[in-house]
């Protein structure tokens, strides 16, 4: 990124002026303790800190006036007067919560993800917070991890551009404009292939499996120009990547150019000794920051041992000045040195009319049709009666992990709520389980079954390893299927879930995620049909536990099952389930339907040296609403390259695009390949992206088991 020459020059006057103590104070963030002003709890340190001029951030502090009073301290009381930077985990919304990041990436629209930045920003700026942590990108192939929940699933180029997008809606094209913040990257990386899908666990990679898998949607983040990378809790290839040279010095800093802030996890550095890598806490520190660290966060080795470090040589002058350099660079380009403190009178309180219609957009958008038979859905808007039953029917636990201050001031709207409100001349029978709800179904014309988990079981630290219903909600699922009356679930979750055991009872579900502070009326919205869903999974769902890791850019191995022959031995299958997934990556229905064409490839060749100097190759894909509905598809783009030097998966989805037509509108869908999509990146640890000769096979589908292919000849 280009420097601003003015700002860079009053760094280096700051920089010539600060004391060894000041500098290592900007490389700090201490948390705050509550969201009371200064003084309260352990923020006597963090206050004290300020007024010397040795802190340089503060963590979960919010409103306007809390903040600036501390703010006031560091730069009226401070020697140097530089201005404290206030984070904040803004993952999908501050007062207004929008759908969960997993269910973002279902809409396959990343204006979802640029929507939920906008008003998160906004809303967070507006309070005092400069930078969320924020989008989280790590690649999972594993829904027993409860992180999934923050990810965008298991497709390194879908999750790569919705980080891009939650970028460029949080930071904007000015960060110092007072409705935006910065964001931070994270967890960099791999956090994602924990083994077992337990929360913190080993990660091991190989270096073309990192590449290719899970630094893809880390760089898209750094080139939409992301202000910080936040290091992940594990190791990678047996080295924590708090202290990982080759991947925060050499690959990001290093071939990725990035200018910002990299920051630690809660004790990142801390956790060094736990590991086995450092022997204590100075130890930690001179190898966290000597491998790239820019920022610690909650533990203080850097403040308490910088000194001695610098003393003995362990740390370099020249490695200190530029982790400052960062962190002062991110203040100059928030804007803070001339406006440091945030408008109390503008602060916004809670969510507004505008806020909240675009989180009901969203959480209808993210919506995903698995299965409707009859079919059940849309209901009527004449219906008579209906009941709405369910352990979540009533329920207001629909705002998702992480979802910010707003959860505990503003409830999420109810599913019970919005359909009363969706139907008011229907007679509406409420009944959370058990004979009630039985009788309520029986008496009904209809009935939505609202199941699903609870927030507290996702998110971080909330690995299940049985990731099935909670107990008693299957017994209600056919319960109410053998009252013989119409039904349709819904399921409000983090994470896919294994739906093997009532799939085939439920006429149709409806898979709505944890969506947000408008739960209840959009999924209203898409019951009553005034919404069509449109939403594709961005995860493979397993038919059980037992399959994981189960996902579709698979290598073939060389003895692949082959499902038109379930009874085939010695190929790479299961004995007591049958091979494949219940739903595959990209799976999505809607209330009418769609005809995709085979791609149409403007030429059938390629020449590998055109594509490497910028070239690209133009795919047509035609899409026709063949249905009685106005409605969404998303025409999905995958690529396989059948014989490569390192093996290729089945399929890689490089494109997609959603689009809404008419009954019996067409369109045609356009798509460009270039030497990123066709080629890949190979074992050398220094990074050797390659595009070889061969055949492509280029697939177009409504989800990843598109079998409508051309062939693309690439010559050398």
């Amino acid at each position: 990124m280009q420097h601003d020459r003015t700002s860079e020059g009053r760094i280096d006057a700051l920089l010539a002026r600060m004391t060894v103590e000041e500098k290592l104070g900007q490389l700090q963030q201490l948390a705050w303790n509550g969201d009371t002003g200064p003084g309260g709890g352990q923020n006597h340190l963090a206050e004290a800190a300020a007024r010397k001029g040795v802190l340089g951030s503060v963590l979960n502090l919010h409103g306007a006036a809390h903040t600036n009073a501390l703010q006031r301290i560091a730069v009226e009381e401070s020697r140097l007067g530089v201005p404290l930077l206030f984070g904040f985990d803004v993952v999908h919304g501050f007062w207004t919560t929008f759908p969960i990041p997993l269910a973002q990436a279902a809409a396959f629209d990343p204006s979802v993800a640029v929507r939920d930045a906008e008003v998160s920003a906004a809303e967070a700026r507006s309070n005092g917070v400069h930078w969320t942590f924020s989008p989280m990108m790590d690649v999972t192939h594993e829904p027993r991890w409860g992180r999934i929940a923050e990810s965008g699933g298991e497709d390194p180029y879908l999750t790569a551009v919705l980080a891009a997008a939650k970028v460029r809606g949080y930071q904007g094209e000015d960060l110092a404009d007072p409705r935006r913040v910065a964001a931070c990257a994270k967890h960099f990386a791999g956090y994602g292939a924990v083994e077992g899908g337990r929360d913190y666990n080993t990660v091991d990679l190989s270096e073309q499996r990192l590449r290719n898998l899970h630094l893809p949607p880390f760089r898209a983040a750094v080139d939409a120009g992301a202000a910080s990378v936040m290091a992940a809790f594990t190791t990678v290839g047996g080295v924590p990547a708090h202290a990982h040279p080759h991947l925060l010095t050499d690959v990001l800093k290093g071939e990725w150019g990035f200018d910002g802030v990299v920051v630690s996890d809660w004790g990142g550095v801390r956790e060094l000794t736990v590991h086995g890598l450092a022997e204590d806490a100075a130890d930690a520190a001179r190898i966290a920051f000597g491998a790239g660290l820019d920022m610690e966060m909650a533990s203080t080795h850097l403040a308490d041992h910088g000194r001695e470090l610098l003393d003995r040589g362990d740390l370099g002058a020249a490695r200190l000045d530029d982790a400052v350099r960062r962190v002062l660079r991110l203040k100059f380009r928030l804007g803070l040195f001339e406006r440091p403190y945030a408008d109390e009178a503008a602060a916004l309180g809670g969510p507004t009319p505008e806020s909240r219609a675009a989180a009901r957009w969203a959480a209808a958008r993210c919506t995903v049709l698995l299965k409707n038979d009859g079919p059940v859905l849309p209901l009527a808007a004449t219906v008579r009666s209906l009941a709405v039953l369910g352990p979540f029917a009533d329920s207001a636990d629909l705002h998702g992990t992480w979802s910010g201050p707003g959860e505990a001031r503003f409830p999420a709207v109810t599913v019970l709520d919005a359909v009363r409100a969706a139907a008011p001349d229907a007679e509406v029978r409420h009944a959370a389980g058990g004979a009630e709800a039985v009788a309520a179904a029986r008496a009904a014309d209809a009935v939505v079954l609202v199941v699903g988990e609870p927030t507290a079981v996702s998110g971080e630290a909330s690995s299940r390893a049985d990731i099935g219903l909670p107990p008693g909600q299957e017994e209600l699922i056919h319960a109410v299927a053998a009252t013989g009356t119409p039904f349709a679930v819904v399921l409000v979750t983090g994470r896919p879930l294994t739906v093997e055991g009532w799939i085939d009872a439920a006429p149709a579900v409806l898979a709505a995620w944890h969506p947000g502070i408008e739960a209840g009326h959009a999924i209203a919205d898409v019951l009553f049909g005034s919404v069509n869903p449109g939403g594709k999974l961005p995860v493979t769902l397993p038919r059980s536990v037992g399959q994981l890791p189960l996902y579709y850019n698979h290598e073939n191995t060389g003895r692949p099952a082959d499902p038109d022959r379930p009874d085939a031995p010695f190929v790479s299958s299961y004995l007591d389930t049958a091979h494949g997934p219940r739903f595959p990556f990209g799976h999505g229905l809607s209330y009418t339907e769609f005809e995709i064409g085979e791609p149409r490839l403007a030429a059938g060749t390629a020449s590998v040296a055109e594509l490497r100097a910028g070239a690209h190759v133009e795919v047509t894909v035609a899409v026709r609403n063949t249905g009685p509905r106005t409605g969404d598809e998303v025409v999905q783009l995958y690529v396989h390259d059948r014989a490569a030097s390192i093996v290729q998966p089945v399929r890689r989805l490089r494109g997609f695009r959603r689009v809404t037509l008419a009954p019996g509108e067409s369109a045609e869908v356009r798509f460009r390949l270039g030497a990123d999509d066709l080629g890949f990146w190979t074992h050398d640890p220094a990074g050797r992206h390659t595009v070889e000769p061969g055949a492509i096979d280029v697939y177009a589908g409504g989800s990843s088991a598109a079998r409508a292919h051309r062939t693309l000849m690439l010559t050398r």
